[in-house]
């Protein structure tokens, strides 16, 4: 079985492309912490680089920023190719099945009159409408 989970920061913003298919690609960096510190005291992270394809990797790039925190699952990969030099290169990456959002984007002013992002708002009731009021839909 091959399969990982991560729980780290965004090194750097998504970096999203498309392929000559139209294919949506999206590669980020995650900082995960290692569970020990190495003999000076001081912790260490490894930088591990995943890739998101299709709607993931859309919600991904529209959703996540440098700093922000990502719980993800997905699989190992090892691949290997030849450099412009001739020698071989090998790279390890994560392709990712799913992600978690855990925590919350940041407010903005524009994200409505008082300022709230929309996970702030959510459960709060809505001026004018009664609570007990059924949901068309």
């Amino acid at each position: 079985m091959n399969k990982i989970i991560l729980l780290g920061r965004l090194v750097r913003d998504p970096e999203v492309r498309y392929t000559q298919t139209g294919k949506v690609v999206t590669q980020i960096t995650v900082a995960v912490d290692r569970p020990f510190a190495n003999q000076e005291g001081q912790r260490e992270a490894d930088f591990i680089p995943v890739i998101f394809w299709g709607k993931q990797a859309e919600a991904v790039g529209n959703n996540f920023k440098k700093g922000q925190r990502i719980l993800l699952e997905g699989r190992l990969q090892i691949r290997s190719y030849e450099a412009k030099d001739g020698s071989k290169r090998w790279v390890t990456e994560v392709i990712a099945n799913s992600f978690e959002f855990i925590e919350r984007k940041e407010a903005s002013a524009t994200d409505g009159a008082a300022g709230h992002s929309a996970m702030e708002s959510f459960g709060q009731e809505i001026p004018g409408v009664p609570f007990d009021e059924q949901i068309p839909f």
